[in-house]
């Protein structure tokens, strides 16, 4: 069975985001092919979607290469999401479902309580998983796929610290449901652009001058055991 070139993609993007493909580095077809258990077909497409993306540059005499971004090309993601961010809630406030919405309050109620409790790593997936589900819910699939662009360039990028009040983060994104609830497409956009501006001042650049960006991440290359690609 043929292996789709999107889950090579998929996880050939998750292993830069990490760090196992470090900036910079050769991406050759026969080791990727390899450690993922797949032929070159798929391989050869996933680096040319990925390359689109801008997680892969093609060079002169090395081929395929894991991109090295500018600090200047850094701090415009943020920017980018910062405005793209409150465009999703304001449009999912005109198009989100129920089903939307009980996903929503139910992450909501789980981030405060785990806000309460103090469990920070809790909190980490389960606010990606917020706005992840706030980006489906503007029902534009166009900008779901931009700001997952962006969540994972922002992820390989930066190193994102807790918030100092997390309950009170929790709290923005309650108001924020409600009023993406109650169809307040300007109140969920200006909430919004307001919860992303405070997130971003957690955010500290992995690569920054005078830093070693590459200690903070994991550096494998063995093969991968990857029974999604593999069935």
């Amino acid at each position: 069975m043929r292996v789709p070139a999107q889950s090579v993609c998929t996880a050939i993007r998750d292993d830069i985001v990490t760090g196992v493909h470090e900036r910079g580095g050769r991406l050759t077809e026969e080791l990727l092919a390899r450690r993922y258990g797949v032929s070159r077909v798929p391989v050869r497409e996933a680096l040319r979607t990925l390359e689109a993306e801008g997680f892969v540059v093609t060079r002169r005499h090395a081929g395929a290469c894991v991109a090295e971004p500018t600090e200047q090309e850094a701090a415009d993601l943020l920017e980018m999401r910062l405005l793209l961010e409150p465009l999703g809630a304001s449009r999912a406030a005109r198009r989100r479902t129920e089903a939307h919405l009980k996903v929503l309050r139910g992450l909501v109620r789980l981030g405060q309580e785990r806000a309460r409790r103090g469990n920070s790593e809790d909190l980490r997936s389960l606010g990606g998983w917020f706005h992840e589900t706030l980006a489906q819910a503007a029902g534009s699939p166009a900008l779901t796929s931009a700001l997952a662009q962006l969540r994972h360039k922002i992820a390989w990028m930066y190193v994102v610290a807790a918030p100092v009040d997390p309950v009170e983060s929790w709290a923005e994104h309650g108001a924020l449901v409600e009023a993406v609830a109650r169809g307040e497409d300007e109140r969920a956009r200006a909430i919004c652009a307001l919860h992303a501006e405070r997130a971003t001042t957690t955010h500290r650049l992995r690569f920054a001058s005078g830093a070693d960006g590459r200690a903070h991440v994991r550096n494998t290359q063995h093969a991968v055991h990857m029974p999604s690609l593999r069935h």
